[in-house]
């Protein structure tokens, strides 16, 4: 800044004030900030690469590296992202009878420009007997081959290091897979086939088939830290309920900032085997082509579905055309194997008194419930506590990562104490973690010993969003007693393998509802089973045949319109004799037989034995202390029948290797939509919050925001990507990458070039108008 002074009288002088100085040294320091950031972040980026080459030339991108749109997950290498692999899927179902075959075909594209491996976390049906592994490349096809789980990851490993295109599927769950396909080339495209036996489902007189689409995100409990006493020192040991929880968690995209991604085309071919009546999709909308009165061909209406909600399809036999009975045979390397049903006749469970019922009812509240299925869950219980009879005693439990039980201990179902419990089941809201244990324990435990000649039930509604399902078997397998516990699975991709196995442990029966509009259907069924008493005793005997392996077995209890479905392996080609089932309900005993001779002809059996089998051995796992003789059972049955199970993989490798010597490959998951009806603030936002905090952020993005700046504030030299995405970590979700970065960085050296213009001008103007009133005084 420039002042006029007077010096003596006459001649006029100009100076400047060090606010000069202090624009001048800004400038400076805020373009040397500017350039240090720009060089160090640049610098950093090609160091990540290795030796300066182009960060494209190994996969790695930064967010300011892509289009819009692109889902970006952080790398191995600091500061540096993975763009993800996307994912298509087309499922063919064929079902004859009573047997099912289903094709999944999985498309992997890598749309970056470097070598990638994907990872893709996807459920089918729990009682699947997944048997064919093929991978498709241009026109050949690699068949996979089933190899125990170790020797299978290691042939994949050494596949991948080799630069060969590889495929590993495991079983982590009986219901939840992963896919892995290695090696991936930029732009293209590896197509994985997986094949697998299965049964439709009966009941009520009613045949359904249901297709998982997504696993929902699983709340794995936090490992129980132990103090040990330890010679000549103590330490630690720790006891994890999950210890395979990386395995079955997978990426999960927030629906309120991300398309719906993993495009499924589905198809079912249909050969009831009987005259078709009513036929239902009561989740998806579809196209159904009648090609005789025995047979339909059923497609999504819309082309392709995202993944987001599981598939059912059911139907019933034309008025009078229903069988309640059935029995089908296939031969394998010398040995007969049988699929047999028979649905008791109404009557025979018919009793002339209902017995007194003692029920516990037991209601996830946690987060995972949020949205939908709580308001199923509330409407289905309250229709419960409804149904009692003033005879009966009833509790109710509710849980998230805490737990309550309503009444002290179990009382009288009096019109009063009913409505106490509706309002309370009324007042319930979805929030917190899914620690199930505490509540069933309470269920079995503490709520006193069974009345002389009642019936104790404990019905558990939830969706099952859990990865402990072993701690909880264990607790049923123990604690149970006389009770008998049902299963209510809840929402649109319920964890049906936990359902269904605690329902089995349980002895009690696992009903599904999926939608609003299925609460009194499917509850008034689950009402007929729990006022009637089961049929117990089931005995399957044969008659001339010599049966070496019946499943199930034990045989599990039967509920009114619910079938005896049996699975066995004969010696012989040609066996003969009669299947006699027997049961009993109360004192009435029960009693069917079927010729095997006149068995149908039928594929796959062998497979759906095996599958049987492997679970009868799994279900004692609980009870038996070689757990090395028990996964040994399990393997050799497995590789005999070629299946995946938890101790048996199918691998695929190309034995031409296609990457490139020295091209580096990167690892990523494939992202999956949040299930339908979830809440995502409800299921991951709460851990951004103050510990103990129960409610939804509403701020996440911002709270993230404040984060990434709090850290640079304290740590500047930081890379802003790498903060970002351990920000964006902290709900364990893929980034969404947009031009921010690059925008905030132009931004930066715009401002710079401007500071540094301002200044120059303003140093020029000031030299100018120095050496003009030097000038002038020289003149003067």
């Amino acid at each position: 800044m420039f002042v006029d002074t007077e010096i003596g009288a006459a001649t006029p002088r100009r100076q400047y004030t060090p606010y000069v100085e202090y624009l001048l040294v800004a400038a400076l320091v805020a373009v040397t900030i500017v350039l240090f950031f720009v060089m160090g972040f640049f610098s950093e980026a090609s160091a990540e690469t290795g030796q300066g080459r182009p960060q494209h030339f190994v996969g790695y991108v930064h967010p300011n590296d892509v289009g819009t749109g692109a889902l970006l997950f952080p790398s191995k290498e600091p500061g540096a992202f993975v763009e993800a692999p996307r994912l298509a899927t087309d499922v063919r179902i064929d079902v004859n009878g009573p047997i099912l075959r289903t094709r999944v075909t999985q498309r992997f594209r890598n749309p970056s420009k470097g070598w990638v491996e994907g990872t893709y976390v996807f459920p089918l049906p729990e009682n699947a007997a997944v048997d064919t592994l093929k991978m498709q490349i241009g026109d050949r096809f690699i068949e996979g081959q089933v190899k125990a789980r170790e020797e299978a990851r290691k042939v994949y490993e050494e596949a991948k290091a080799a630069g060969k295109k590889t495929a590993l599927l495991e079983q982590q769950r009986p219901n939840i897979f992963t896919n892995q396909v290695a090696n991936i080339g930029p732009g293209e495209t590896i197509i994985v086939q997986i094949e697998y036996q299965g049964s439709v489902h009966q009941s009520g007189g009613a045949f359904s088939l249901r297709f998982p689409m997504v696993v929902a995100p699983r709340y794995n409990p936090d490992p129980i830290v132990q103090t040990v006493d330890l010679d000549p020192s103590s330490g630690y040991a720790v006891s994890d309920p999950v210890p395979d929880r990386d395995k079955i968690t997978a990426p999960v995209l927030n629906p309120a900032e991300n398309v719906k991604i993993n495009p499924v085309t589905l198809t079912v071919n249909l050969n009831a085997g009987f005259p078709i009546g009513a036929l239902t999709s009561p989740f998806h909308e579809t196209d159904v082509r009648t090609v005789d009165d025995m047979a339909r061909v059923i497609s999504l209406k819309s082309g392709s579905v995202p993944a987001h909600k599981d598939f059912e399809l059911s139907w019933n036999a034309a008025a009078g055309k229903a069988p309640h009975a059935g029995l089908f045979r296939e031969t394998v390397d010398g040995k007969t194997y049988l699929l047999g049903f028979v649905t008791p006749p109404a009557d025979a469970a018919a009793t002339e008194t209902t017995p007194k019922r003692e029920v516990v009812f037991v209601i996830d509240n946690s987060g995972s419930m949020a949205g939908k299925s709580i308001e199923q869950a509330r409407d289905s219980l309250a229709l419960a506590i409804s149904r009692l009879r003033p005879e009966d005693r009833f509790n109710v439990i509710r849980f998230d990562d805490t737990m309550s039980v309503h009444f002290p201990s179990l009382v009288p179902a009096t019109p009063d104490k009913r409505e106490d419990a509706i309002a309370f089941v009324r007042s319930l809201t979805a929030d917190g973690g899914t620690e199930m244990l505490p509540a069933l324990e309470a269920a079995l435990r503490t709520q006193g010993p069974i009345e002389p000649g009642a019936l104790r039930q404990v019905v558990f509604l939830t969706d099952g969003a859990i990865g402990n399902e072993a701690q909880l078997f264990d607790e049923i397998s123990k604690n149970r007693g006389d009770a008998r516990v049902f299963t209510v699975g809840i929402g649109s991709a319920p964890n049906t393998h936990f359902m269904t196995k605690a329902a089995e442990l349980g002895r009690g029966t696992f009903t599904l509802i999926g939608s609003e509009d299925q609460v009194a259907a499917r509850m008034g069924e689950l009402f007929d089973k729990l006022e009637n008493p089961a049929m117990t005793d089931i005995a399957v005997i044969f008659d001339g045949a010599n049966a070496q392996d019946i499943t199930p077995n034990p045989m599990p209890d039967l509920y009114r319109g619910e079938p005896v479905v049996l699975t066995a392996q004969l010696d012989g080609t040609s066996p003969a004799g009669k299947l006699q089932i027997t049961g009993k309900t109360g004192d009435q005993p029960w009693r069917v037989e079927l010729d095997v001779a006149k068995a149908s002809r039928g594929n796959g059996i062998a497979k759906l034995w095996a599958r049987r089998k492997i679970d009868d051995l799994e279900a004692n796992a609980y009870a038996v202390n070689d757990g090395s003789a028990l996964d040994k059972q399990i393997e050799t049955v497995a590789l005999a029948h070629h299946l995946v199970s938890r101790v048996t993989s199918l691998v695929a490798v190309d034995v031409t290797p296609s990457r490139p010597a020295g091209e580096p490959v990167a690892s990523t998951d494939v992202p999956l939509n949040l299930p339908e009806g979830w809440d995502f603030e409800k299921v991951f936002g709460e851990k951004l919050l103050p510990e103990g905090q129960r409610k939804a952020s509403l701020d996440q993005a911002e709270e993230q925001a404040m984060l990434v700046a709090d850290r640079m504030a304290a740590a500047p030299t930081a890379r802003a990507a790498s903060l970002i995405a351990q920000a964006g970590n902290q709900v364990n979700l893929p980034q969404t990458a947009t031009l921010a970065d690059r925008y905030i960085l132009i931004g930066l050296m715009l401002l710079a070039v401007a500071v540094m213009a301002t200044s120059t001008f303003g140093l020029w103007r000031w030299q100018m108008r120095g050496l003009i009133l030097e000038a002038r005084s020289r003149v003067q």
